[in-house]
């Protein structure tokens, strides 16, 4: 296990090493989570790297990943626990065959741990040896507000309440992470219990180091004019922008198919990597794309 940052600086360090670059803004907020010991919740828009700061938070701190995927539903039993109602019934039919039954110590034994299925919110209070987990909540605004309700309790004391055992108390608080691609606002109560962040995209210069540092081998002058390109995206009336993730899929797409530089009948042809959408890609194909990239290649040429 990898002891706490101690610095903005270590904290940009720890994430380098996951090749996650991130901003100093974001940095300091994450550092002030983990040594305050206070959720994170992270907005922005899909695709910007919000779930991945969870993943490298665990990989670089040596902490194990739970993560709790928020949907339309969502419930106590999906999320928190439920009864192996199952093995209870086995219990209470092989009891009985035995004889007499004390019901109290029966129902004492069958509501025992033993017939506990823990879900992620549970598992991440429980002590580990590897120390405190780190707990993902994502897409928390999939999520009805009832489940939001219900979060109160476990972000404010860390803490949850199973009527049949009591209360479980986290020994020592998970790191946790909460996404929101902002569908839905989230209430306030919830976020005066968190540090908040809004994950942009990155600038151009970041966005080269990311595709440089997440697609090895690729041609120099390629990653630049995919940023360049991608950007330009992003400053269009699209239905979804482009994430990094999008750029990304798109840079290792075009070093497969060993370009070296952006090609206008190729960017038409694998838009579909990069777009998630058909009204977007029919108005970027053919001399729309071809436009950009003659733009982007005229910006470069005039930047030296």
């Amino acid at each position: 296990m990898t002891p706490l940052p101690a610095s903005i600086d270590a904290t940009l360090d720890l994430l380098a090493k996951a090749d996650y670059l991130a901003d100093r803004s974001l940095a300091t907020v994450l550092f002030l989570a983990l040594r305050m010991g206070r959720p994170i919740f992270l907005e922005g828009e899909a695709g910007v790297g919000k779930t991945e700061i969870a993943k490298v938070l665990s990989a670089t701190l040596g902490r194990r990943l739970i993560r709790l995927q928020c949907y339309e539903g969502l419930d106590v039993a999906s999320a928190v626990y439920e009864w192996n109602y199952a093995a209870q019934m086995i219990a209470i039919r092989l009891a009985e065959a035995e004889g007499p039954v004390d019901r109290e110590r029966l129902t004492h034994d069958i509501f025992s741990r033993s017939f506990l299925i823990e879900r992620p919110l549970l598992q991440a209070l429980r002590p580990d040896a590897g120390g405190a987990p780190v707990l993902l909540i994502d897409e928390l605004d999939r999520a009805d507000e009832a489940f939001e309700a219900f979060l109160l309790e476990v972000l404010a004391d860390f803490q949850v309440t199973i009527p049949e055992m009591g209360t479980v108390k986290a020994a020592e608080p998970p790191v946790v992470v909460i996404t929101s691609n902002r569908t839905r606002e989230i209430h306030d109560a919830l976020k005066r219990r968190c540090l908040y962040h809004w994950v942009d995209y990155p600038d151009a210069a970041r966005e080269i180091a990311i595709v440089r540092a997440k697609v090895p081998g690729i041609a120099a002058r390629l990653s630049e004019e995919i940023v360049r390109f991608v950007q330009a995206l992003r400053r269009e009336d699209l239905f979804k922008a482009p994430g990094v993730a999008e750029t990304l899929d798109w840079a290792t797409a075009l070093t497969e198919l060993d370009a070296v530089a952006l090609d206008p009948a190729m960017v038409s042809d694998t838009l579909g990597v990069l777009l998630k959408y058909q009204d977007d890609i029919a108005r970027l194909q053919g001399s729309p794309a071809t436009a950009l990239v003659e733009q982007l290649r005229a910006d470069m040429a005039a930047a030296g």
